[in-house]
Parts: C-alpha cells; structure tokens; sequence
C-alpha cells in the first residue's frame, strides 16, 4: 500500500532527526577539539603560575593575581567556542529552513500547492530570533559565560585545596587536568567538557525545533497539527513519555485532545532531548478540494489521518541497507540486519557500547 503524505512526512521527520543527532555530534568534536587544545596551554599556565607560590608564602590574594594569565587564557578559550558554536548554528538553521520547504515541495501534492502554496521562512531572520530565545533557562551566550566561570572557580579551588592539603605542584594540575593515559578524562576539567557537550547537543535541537516551528506555522494553511514524536529515544524520559504522539495546535502549541503542556516543545523540554514534531497535514476537503473526482490513490494520500506510531527499530527496519549502515555503522548494521535487536546495542544505562563490548557478550 502506498504511503500517505502524512506517513511519508514521519518517516522524513525521523530520518532529517538521525541526520541532526549526526551533525551535533560533529560540533561536538568541533567544539572539544577547541577546549582540548586550551587545555594544554592552561596546564602549562598553571604550572608556572603555582611555581612562583611556594606554600611557605600562599595567600588567597597573591593566588587570584598568579592566576590572572590562566584566567584569560580560560575566557578567550570560551570565547572560541562561542564563536564556533554560533557559525555553526547559523549554517544549520539555513540548511535546517530549507529542509522544510523542500520536504513539503517533495511530499505535498501539486494541486495541493497549487491552492494553498508552500511558504518558506528567513533562515537569518529566525536564526536571529532563536539565538534571543533561551533554553534550558539561558541564552546561549549566559551558557558560555556560566560554564567558563564554573570552570575557572573550579581550577581555583582545587588548587586551594592542593595547597591546604600541602599537594605538590605536578599532582595539583595532573588532578585539575587529569591523566594522559586516562585520554584526561580522570581530571576535574572533564566535567566542563561534560557540560559542554550538554549545552552544544541542546543548542543544535533548540535552533532546528525554532526553525520547524516557524516553518509549521507559516504553512499552517495546509498544518493543522504537530505530533510529538520521541521515536529516536530509545528510554524516553519521563517528560517526553507522556507527550509521545501527542498533537499540538500549529503556532499556539495549545494541546489537542489532551492537556499536557507544550513545555519548551520536542528536541528543547530538557538537555539532550531528541524528540522532534512532525507535521500533520489536511486533508483535501479540509483544504476545501474536491476530493471526488480525484483518482483514489491520490485521494488516499491526503486523508487527514495521524500516521500509526513507530518505534526506531521498526523506521530503521524499512530503510535501505546504506541508510542502516550510515545510522549504526557497517558491523553493528550487519547484525541489526541477522536479526539482533536495536537494544541489544545499549547497556541497561543506555550507553552505546562499544563493539569490543558486543563481542564480549
């Protein structure tokens, strides 16, 4: 049976989503890369900074004037990265805002758009309008500022403690920094990285949720709703559980036939969400087209109906074998395809394993 417009549009909706978790993981290398590199150079600060204050002679003030040089070198690190992560945000909601217009062209039919017509957004206008909108209770920049503040406070006190409890230098800063054989993962560093991490992931759904936004409601003529669809989180958080194939009212987001709350919306209600909403359409005579004279097949396309629910595994089941081997990688592809499960993939934290893990199981 041939799909409806509205089925053909989830499976588009799922699919540009695995592409996003794909590109936010390249900016997440991107902007790691920035802090790993400054993390070399604020090692070798510190430790001539911490030189220069033998314990016999430590005050806290000559500690904030030694530390000076580390503290710049810290802001201009996360100036860097701001700098990054918003180039790269205003690439993604051009590419983003074209994806939307082009997947309606694609998917609509064209006495459709010859009635109601497909509207597109401005890419820099929305891009704008997203970067003054926070998530998560910040805007971007406040995020930036907070974790490069977070992290100077960090190093501070660590050394504080390092001289208190008469720590030499070489441990202080292998503690701050962490172990080369440990990849630095062990110092107290990484949990900026972490948080990092967090706040690129989230920025990255935040502008492509703003963009789809915009882009449902200005083809709202022909939306008349939006489905929340948690499809690509394999443990669905407790906020997005409840909401999964819930409809929303396009623009307002007041919900239809229910009452849970938009909230920040799919992809921006908590860190790293991954749930997107999809586009319902109407049907032809909701469009006011004369749907009986038209062939069935076609009249069929647009029946107005909400696609049935899929989970991941079911929408990767239907995708070619190239498009299975670019999501989950060619070995792990080869054994979805033999049969073994999508979770077989998670530990029971759902933390991907490794492939030397699978073996071992």
């Amino acid at each position: 049976m041939t799909a409806t417009v509205n089925e053909r549009l989830a499976d588009a909706a799922v699919g540009h989503a695995v592409d996003l978790s794909q590109y936010a993981n390249h900016v997440v290398r991107r902007v790691i890369a920035l802090l790993n590199r400054s993390d070399a150079e604020l090692a070798a600060r510190l430790t001539i900074a911490l030189e220069q204050l033998p314990s016999t002679a430590f005050t806290v003030e000559r500690l904030e004037t030694l530390l000076q040089s580390v503290r710049l070198l810290n802001a201009a690190a996360y100036d860097a990265v701001g700098a990054e992560l918003t180039a790269e945000l205003r690439g993604l909601a051009a590419v983003e805002s074209a994806w939307q217009s082009r997947t309606l062209a694609a998917t609509l039919p064209a006495r459709v758009q010859a009635a109601v017509g497909i509207a597109a957004v401005n890419a820099e206008q929305v891009f704008a309008a997203a970067l003054a909108r926070p998530f998560q209770g910040r805007l971007l920049a406040e995020w930036a500022r907070s974790i490069e503040s977070d992290r100077m406070a960090r190093i501070r006190d660590a050394v504080r403690q390092g001289y208190v409890q008469q720590e030499t230098v070489s441990d202080i800063v292998r503690r701050i920094r962490g172990t080369r054989a440990r990849g630095y993962a062990d110092g107290l560093l990484e949990i900026d990285r972490r948080s990092a991490e967090a706040v690129v992931r989230t920025a990255v759904s935040h502008i492509a949720g703003y963009v789809r936004d915009r882009a449902h409601e200005a083809n709202a003529g022909v939306i008349k709703a939006e489905q929340w669809s948690s499809t690509l989180d394999t443990r669905t958080s407790e906020i997005c559980r409840p909401r999964d194939g819930k409809l929303y009212e396009p623009k307002t987001h007041k919900p239809m036939g229910h009452s849970f709350p938009w909230l920040g919306g799919p992809g921006r209600c908590h860190w790293r969400c991954r749930s997107v909403s999809v586009p319902i359409t109407k049907s032809f005579r909701e469009l006011g087209i004369d749907a009986d004279d038209l062939p069935p097949g076609e009249r069929a396309s647009m029946d107005g109906q909400v696609p049935a629910d899929q989970t991941f595994a079911q929408w990767l089941r239907k995708q070619p074998a190239a498009r299975q081997d670019e999501v989950l990688g060619p070995v792990r592809a080869a054994m979805f395809r033999a049969g073994t499960p999508l979770d077989s993939f998670y530990d029971a934290r759902g933390r991907y394993l490794t492939l030397e893990e699978l073996r071992q199981r």
